[in-house]
């Protein structure tokens, strides 16, 4: 059973621009649920029990006075990394990233009253790959054309992640904006019980009979349960002391090869066929995604979330797992 924090002393008035994806939706529902006003800013307006207003994400307009005045703003805007890094879609994931957050740079930089804290989508994967020690905000090395064996460095589709996530990063932090707090979000993989979501992908492999180790099984996966995800949120927004870089991991991450097992086991699925990374590479190719998102090694740890004092309801990824398996099958 999931349980969220008691609603903060008075509601909020909170901006989602990017807000219209998955994890978007469940935060602005969370967000809704504890009293606060909610405003999703994007493209295409849809049906929802919060306010949604129209911006093209490039040019300033009528969305710019949900800002003013506003108490959080929490940017997600970003087209899917879930691809194959072509030229047309490297361009595209690279500009709805730094093009938003630059624009939204501009706009609270002019404002009056501004926004008293944004919170701006970031990622783990800025980190290298790491499979010889966990990476915090303080110690965590930043990633780009590492050795990931003795003799290969890290591919071009690797570094372009973390170009991308250095320069996103650098492009929300350019701009000063003395009266509105900064947090960039290096949020590892959010597992919710939704079709589409990350967690549907593994869960797909496990229920299919090919949810065995991937690759070599080394490599360390970073994840978060939604429901941490949306708490850590509000909690960021309540304190005050907090700005600069955040990781949104929970606590515990672990190589592949548990990684796999334990899901299995949440599934009572007793075994899987193993995919060796050829194979996870075609198989990538025939997906027309990145074999990235489950080779490289993301062993991120949450170090300025625990220094604060902030405690996540699901920090093994057992009981994470048996949550979100017994979510999807009450779905069905």
């Amino acid at each position: 059973m999931e349980t969220f924090p008691a609603p903060s002393p008075r509601a909020l008035r909170i901006v989602l621009p990017g807000g219209s994806g998955q994890i978007g939706q469940m935060l602005a529902r969370r967000l809704q649920e504890h009293g606060h006003h909610v405003t999703v800013l994007t493209r295409g307006p849809y049906t929802a029990p919060w306010q949604t207003v129209h911006w093209d994400g490039e040019n300033p307009g009528p969305w710019t006075e949900t800002l003013e005045g506003a108490d959080a703003c929490i940017n997600l805007a970003g087209r899917s990394v879930n691809c194959r890094y072509n030229k047309t879609n490297r361009r595209k994931i690279y500009d709805s990233r730094i093009g938003t957050t630059r624009l939204l740079n501009h706009v609270i930089a002019g404002m009056s009253a501004p926004p008293r804290v944004w919170l701006n989508a970031s990622t783990a994967t800025i980190y290298r790959h790491s499979l010889d020690r966990p990476m915090d905000e303080a110690t965590g090395e930043l990633g780009g054309h590492e050795l990931i064996s003795k003799r290969r460095r890290a591919p071009d589709t690797w570094n372009f992640s973390v170009g991308v996530a250095k320069a996103w990063e650098a492009a929300f932090f350019e701009t000063a904006t003395p009266l509105t707090r900064k947090v960039a979000l290096r949020s590892a993989i959010t597992f919710s019980a939704t079709p589409g979501n990350a967690f549907a992908a593994f869960l797909n492999l496990v229920r299919f009979s090919v949810g065995g180790t991937l690759g070599s099984g080394r490599q360390f996966v970073s994840w978060i349960h939604e429901a941490d995800f949306a708490r850590a949120v509000e909690f960021l927004i309540d304190r005050e002391e907090m700005e600069g870089p955040v990781n949104l991991a929970a606590p515990n991450p672990l190589p592949n090869r548990e990684f796999m097992e334990t899901l299995r086991d949440a599934w009572e699925m007793p075994n899987g066929f193993p995919a060796p990374s050829l194979l996870v590479e075609l198989g990538a190719l025939l997906m027309r995604t990145e074999s990235e998102l489950v080779l490289k090694s993301r062993r991120v740890i949450p170090g300025r979330l625990l220094d604060a004092g902030f405690e996540f309801e699901f920090p093994e990824w057992a009981e994470a797992a048996e949550d979100l398996v017994m979510q999807w099958k009450n779905r069905e």
